[in-house]
């Protein structure tokens, strides 16, 4: 089988893609092993996700389904008090900001919408599992093995190959990228759920709407998200480190219950008549990166390369966002652009790496100077903290709040070298901090 574009994956990422491209006229297949809906944690969109969304025409589809509307995120401190605030904003064409909104969603149907909707867009959906990527002498991929769910093997012969598979880092896993760290100093634990009974805001402003996502920050890498999912249910989980749950000798389902009741105080009442409706769930490892994931005949999209610390839900927008930005270089190959260069999508690579590096810098601020970062989001860089929010890491970066965030850290970003152009000194990603996972992928 022949196709211009394989995608393996069938989330957010690979529809996403087939969708954009199916946009350029590009046809693409989608490789997938499982049957939706299928459970996934969340999910909470940031401003610049939700926007996305509507480029991709959705906006009435995601109003059919009743999915909760998001206008801001509050942070609770310890104890239950210091509480900021952050507005979900756009910008317009004049970069002026206006109040938006966005959607938090349930991800079984949220994907399974995706999904349908690549499907009816044009894009080819073959049920199976990838087994091993199809890899020419020189190096340069030409497409991908599948089991096929019916039984039997099929060729998938690509001019580009997307790697959308999420936390299982097929293409890394294979050997066909660069090497895959493990973050090194945040060894975190997640343990969630979905609750129906939590109380939510109930005040008429944007700031107290109930649709808001809420965090509880009890301290450095323990904390806990809220979340609204449909008009019932409530996503929580608990991110502590991994030591720390191990001590505990629990089983997931009572440490979460505990953590619930001890971790903040304006958790504990929220949750005061709240039962579970779900298997209590559990990942570790949040935070990798994976080394040169785009060449020639391939290119890894969102958590198939990269995933930091989840606590502000940047996964969903960066995945989308990625899958969009990929196509005019998938485009340009297909037409017979840069098929001689050693890295066709270079740019590409380097350009998803300085967006989530913006992540990357903007979270270890809010962890090892929680003062700090409230003071920058409150009083001195409001506005550019609310586009860091909302999403726009892309453009007009780095700001002065983001080179601020840096001299705090002491970490300075070079973009000059062909392997370490995004990993200073002190980085969770380091090598010095930082050993080369050889661990099986897909925790």
């Amino acid at each position: 089988m022949k196709t211009p574009v394989a995608i393996i994956g069938g989330g957010p990422g690979g529809a996403a893609s087939a969708m954009f491209l199916a946009r350029e006229g590009i046809p693409s297949v989608i490789i997938e092993r499982d049957a939706f809906p299928r459970f996934h944690i969340g999910e909470s969109m940031s401003g610049e996700c939700g926007a996305l969304v509507r480029v991709l025409g959705l906006d009435a589809e995601m109003g059919k389904r009743d999915y909760p509307i998001k206008y801001g995120l509050t942070v609770y401190g310890t104890g239950g008090k210091n509480t900021w605030y952050v507005p979900v904003m756009g910008r317009s064409d004049a970069w002026q900001l206006f109040d938006q909104s966005t959607w938090q969603v349930r991800r079984s149907t949220f994907d399974q919408l995706l999904l349908d909707e690549a499907a009816a867009r044009g894009a080819t959906l073959l049920r199976g599992q990838a087994t091993k990527p199809l890899v020419r002498d020189d190096g340069s991929v030409r497409g991908v093995e599948v089991a096929m769910a019916d039984g039997g093997t099929l060729e998938v012969e690509s001019e580009v190959l997307l790697d959308c598979t999420g936390q299982t880092t097929f293409l890394a896993h294979h050997g066909v990228t660069g090497p895959k760290y493990l973050g090194s100093y945040d060894k975190q634990i997640a343990i969630f759920t979905h609750v129906a009974g939590a109380m939510r805001d109930e005040g008429g402003c944007r700031k107290s709407h109930p649709g808001n996502t809420l965090i509880f920050y009890t301290k450095k890498y323990h904390w806990a998200w809220f979340i609204p999912i449909d008009a019932e249910v409530v996503s929580i989980g608990i991110v502590v480190p991994a030591a720390y749950f191990t001590a505990k000798k629990e089983s997931k389902r009572d440490f979460l219950v505990r953590e619930m009741r001890e971790l903040n105080p304006e958790l504990a009442r929220r949750v005061t008549d709240a039962h579970i409706v779900e298997d209590v769930h559990a990942i570790p490892n949040y935070s990798y990166q994976v080394r040169r994931f785009t060449g020639r005949g391939f290119a890894c999209i969102g958590d198939a390369h990269r995933f930091v610390d989840p606590i502000f839900s940047f996964g969903l927008y960066v995945t989308i966002k990625e899958a969009r930005d990929i196509v005019p270089c998938v485009k340009a190959y297909v037409d017979g652009a840069r098929r001689d260069d050693a890295n066709p999508f270079a740019d590409y690579q380097l350009h998803v790496e300085k967006g989530v590096d913006v992540l990357e810098d903007m979270m270890d601020c809010f962890w090892e100077f929680p003062l700090a970062f409230s003071r920058f989001q409150h009083a001195k860089y409001t506005e550019l903290m609310i586009d860091i929010f909302a999403g726009r890491l892309y453009e007009r970066q780095p700001s002065a709040a983001l080179l601020a965030i840096r001299k705090l850290l002491k970490r300075e970003r070079a973009y000059d070298g062909d392997d370490e152009y995004s990993v200073p000194i002190g980085s969770r990603y380091h090598a010095e901090r930082a050993p080369l996972w050889e661990e099986q992928p897909g925790v």
